[in-house]
């Protein structure tokens, strides 16, 4: 009967799904009845287990990428609505660049780079966007600035941009902020010091492709052992705010934004969640933008579409 065909049918279900998990997370009749876990826990599941599989076979570059781009909100670009007025958009060639460099695919073809032909473009597109020439790095990092500028603005926040030159007793010429909030915690100054940072970066891929986040761990201890001594002589706090190429930030920027979202919830009346949300989408997909674009800019990618 109907009875019987249900159960046979959930029988299968059942085998299938525990053939695709971890064995910690095999169901059984029983237990889906007891617990009635929701379809999006035992998607989870399948995920874990999928993930695992291939990151336990892959290369080291390629689990460096994997463990960046599985990071949180490191993908929050792709949820953006896109609005060509405000910026956030994609147009063909950048949408192919951005989706493929994303997911692995090679689009160098060999060649070398455009802007320094003595270098050869590699698999992951590398190069393409830590390349120094033809204005891509700074161009990224001055778009990413600005937007955090603005998102601090919003939550009516203080901000300086681009100050500490010539401000301590020796006129070090040295800027210790990108950004400056002149009243950040319990009213101290906070510089803010943005910077991109590669997880494919040869000195420390032994790192990244063990532990997410390494990349942007190092850049953060990086930018305190060069802007503390400066930050403590002008009695400002240093909080480095990186982000990897993928979209991972650090967890110093990540604290920033979480009090910044704290604010513009109240302003707004939106949930922090959203807010949150919101900020992490804008500033990933300003930063998906600006890589595809120096990616473009050193293939034949555009010109082959």
């Amino acid at each position: 009967g109907f009875g019987s065909s249900l159960i046979h049918h959930l029988s299968k279900a059942i085998e299938v799904f525990n053939s695709s998990v971890a064995p910690v997370d095999v169901v059984s009749t029983e237990t889906l009845l007891q617990s009635s876990p929701s379809q999006s826990e035992l998607s989870n599941k399948l995920d874990d287990h999928l993930f695992t599989s291939i990151f336990s076979s892959a290369l080291l570059p390629d689990k460096a990428c994997l463990l960046s781009i599985s990071a949180p909100h490191a993908a929050s670009w792709l949820s953006v609505t896109p609005s060509e007025g405000l910026g956030l958009h994609l147009d063909p060639p950048m949408f192919q660049a951005a989706i493929k460099w994303w997911l692995g695919i090679d689009i160098s073809e060999g060649s070398s780079c455009a802007l320094c032909p003595d270098s050869t473009l590699d698999h992951y597109g590398h190069h393409a966007i830590t390349c120094k020439r033809g204005g891509d790095v700074v161009s990224r990092h001055n778009k990413l600035r600005g937007a955090i500028a603005e998102t601090c603005r919003r939550a009516h926040i203080g901000v300086r941009v681009e100050v500490g030159q010539n401000l301590t007793p020796d006129h070090s010429k040295s800027r210790p902020a990108d950004i400056r909030l002149p009243s950040w915690n319990k009213g101290k100054p906070a510089a803010l010091d943005v910077s991109v940072t590669s997880p494919l970066n040869p000195l420390i891929l032994i790192e990244t492709g063990v532990t997410a986040g390494a990349a942007a761990r190092a850049t953060e201890l990086r930018k305190h052992n060069a802007n503390n001594p400066k930050c403590v002589q002008l009695g400002w706090e240093c909080i480095p705010m990186v982000v990897e190429s993928y979209g991972a930030w650090g967890t110093e920027a990540s604290a920033l934004f979480s009090a910044v979202a704290s604010r513009l919830a109240i302003t707004s009346n939106k949930p922090k969640s959203v807010v949150l949300k919101d900020i992490y989408g804008r500033l990933n997909l300003l930063l998906v933008r600006a890589n595809a674009a120096a990616i473009l800019s050193r293939t034949h990618f555009s010109m082959a579409m």
